[in-house]
């Protein structure tokens, strides 16, 4: 698993673990999840009509190439 997954995985969980902490219910917690869906399926198509291309990791913030 790469460093990206990680990350990405240890930022679902934590998230999870603070919307479970906080009392919502699992259903609540799949609720929050399809909502999360559907805005990022909003938004890439959005950027697809717009003629956006996708970002690539090379524009994230403090990317840089594996040596």
């Amino acid at each position: 698993m790469s460093t990206d997954q990680k990350g990405t995985r240890i930022l679902a969980r934590t998230f999870f673990n603070q919307l479970r902490a906080a009392g919502y219910t699992p259903h609540q917690v799949i609720g929050i999840a399809t909502e999360l869906l559907e805005l990022v399926t909003t938004d890439l198509r959005e950027g697809d009509k717009a003629g956006a291309t996708q970002p690539t990791p090379e524009a994230a913030p403090g990317w840089q190439p594996r040596v």
